[in-house]
């Protein structure tokens, strides 16, 4: 599990478009570090009070701010600035296209704090980006295995090479089910309990098909056969039918795998020919669906077995 640093740059490149911003000053400060996932008003710096000035987050001014620092005098403001960027921000937004006056805009500068605009009400900015930074700074891994979503179930299907988990997903799509990744699945984590499985950006879409090569699954298959992104609900191992010595028959017994610290049920498929993978696999999402909403067939079964028992003994 890791944590990607998140600078300022990367803020930048990765929101400019979704938050609209605009770079108006200090661009030389790019490189400083945001190290919490939220956004802080510094109303109250401005005004002189500092104590418990939140400067690791992103900043950002709205009316109430903007207003307050135009009824001071020119040197009253050019104290208030100096206090405020002699903490190590960010950087700072001002919202609703507010224009900073040249005063802040030099004391930025010579600070080296970027300055960025914004269109976006106040809040609805923080709302944002306060999202965005969250998903920024989610602990993040890689899992080795392909995922597909199978209606509403996100299943990484793993096994070592030529055990038929290429062949299991293209049959899996072919019955109108999603590919999310092949072969290899970055997960987030989000909320600190949902595990979030996606694929690189460069092989999204496509697909190795041993003996055939690189297939594009939408071009193939259509945009509804991706998805970009799904929640991990089942892992499913496929190994060699003697690599199992122990078959749960019953299902009783449920297991799990650790991915980013959350448990995530896991069942093991033994593989041997004539075995149908896709189909298999497709039951064992099903199952899973089934047990989330309170349905346990076996647990039915065997209170059924011990009910029958039970009653018998007494007779």
């Amino acid at each position: 599990m890791q944590r990607d640093v998140v600078t300022v740059e990367r803020f930048y490149t990765e929101q400019a478009g979704p938050l609209e911003l605009k770079l108006v000053a200090g661009a030389n400060g790019l490189k400083r570090i945001i190290r919490e996932p939220t956004v802080n008003r510094p109303g109250l710096v401005l005004t002189g009070f500092t104590r418990y000035f939140a400067n690791k987050r992103v900043q950002a001014i709205g009316n109430a701010e903007a207003f307050y620092l135009k009824s001071l005098s020119p040197e009253e403001r050019a104290r208030r600035y100096s206090t405020l960027f002699s903490y190590k921000i960010p950087c700072l937004v001002f919202s609703r296209n507010l224009h900073p006056d040249k005063l802040f805009l030099k004391a930025a500068e010579q600070a080296d704090v970027p300055i960025f605009q914004c269109p976006l009400i106040t809040m609805k900015f923080i709302n944002l980006a306060t999202l965005a930074l969250e998903m920024m700074f989610a602990p993040r891994g890689t899992e080795m295995g392909s995922m597909i979503d199978i209606l509403g179930v996100g299943v990484i299907i793993r096994g070592e090479s030529g055990i038929g988990k290429s062949e299991s997903v293209l049959a899996l799509i072919e019955r109108g089910y999603s590919l999310v990744a092949d072969d290899i699945t970055k997960v987030t984590l989000v909320d600190g309990r949902e595990v979030i499985g996606t694929s690189a950006e460069l092989t999204r879409n496509h697909m190795e098909v041993r003996g055939i090569g690189i297939i594009n699954v939408a071009a193939m298959f259509g945009v509804k056969s991706i998805r970009r992104e799904k929640q991990v609900d089942l892992v499913v191992s496929l190994k060699a039918w003697n690599e199992v010595p122990d078959v749960d028959r019953v299902g009783m017994d449920e297991e799990y795998v650790k991915i980013l610290d959350v448990e995530i049920p896991h069942i093991t498929i033994p593989v041997r020919p004539g075995r149908d993978l896709a189909r298999l696999v497709e039951v064992a999402a099903f199952q899973t669906k089934l047990k989330a909403s309170g349905y346990n067939p076996a647990k039915e079964l065997n209170d059924r077995l011990i009910s029958k028992m039970t009653g018998g003994s007494k007779m």
